[in-house]
C-alpha cells in the first residue's frame, strides 16, 4: 500500500510542478506582450522590437495590400518598414487592448483600436492580436480586423 501511494504521488508532484512552469511562462508571456503595446502606445521603435525576435513575423490581412499595410513582413526591417508606412494612410492611432488571454506559447489580445483618417475621420475599430512566443520574445504577431471597415475609414 505505501508503495501505491508513494507511485501515485510522483505523477501528481510532477503534473503540479508542470502546470505550475505553464502558469510562470504564461504570465512572462503576457508581460512582454503589455510592454511590447506600452512601446507602441509611447512611439517607441526601438522598445518595441526588444520585445520582437529578430526574424518576428508581422501579419496584416492581405486585404489591406493597396495601402502598403497588407501581408507578412520579417525581421525588424520588415516592421519598421511596415510602420513607416503607416502615417501615409492614416492620420493617427491608439490601440486600446482589453482583455489578454494567455494559453502556452501564444497570447491572443481583444480590443479596440482609435483611428483617424488622414482626411479627419475618426472611428473605433476592433481588433484581435494573435502573439506567438518563444525563448521570451515574440516571434509572430497577427492583426485581424476588418478590412472592410478599415478601407471606408480610410477613404472616408
Amino acid at each position: 500500500m505505501t508503495t501505491a501511494t508513494a507511485t501515485t504521488a510522483i505523477p501528481e508532484t510532477t503534473e503540479r510542478a508542470e502546470r505550475e512552469g505553464e502558469r510562470e511562462r504564461e504570465s512572462r508571456n503576457l508581460r512582454l506582450v503589455r510592454r511590447a503595446y506600452q512601446a507602441f502606445r509611447a512611439r517607441d521603435v526601438g522598445a518595441l522590437l526588444a520585445t520582437l525576435d529578430p526574424q518576428v513575423e508581422w501579419v496584416h490581412p492581405d486585404g489591406m495590400a493597396e495601402y502598403g499595410l497588407g501581408g507578412t513582413r520579417r525581421g525588424h526591417d520588415g516592421v519598421r518598414e511596415f510602420l513607416s508606412r503607416v502615417p501615409a494612410v492614416l492620420g493617427g492611432m491608439r490601440l486600446e487592448p482589453r482583455e489578454f488571454v494567455a494559453a502556452c506559447d501564444r497570447v491572443a489580445v481583444f480590443g479596440v483600436r482609435e483611428v483617424t483618417s488622414v482626411r479627419g475621420t475618426s472611428a473605433t475599430l476592433s481588433f484581435v492580436h494573435s502573439w506567438v512566443l518563444r525563448d521570451g520574445l515574440a516571434v509572430r504577431m497577427e492583426d485581424i480586423f476588418d478590412t472592410v471597415e478599415f478601407h471606408r475609414l480610410i477613404e472616408s
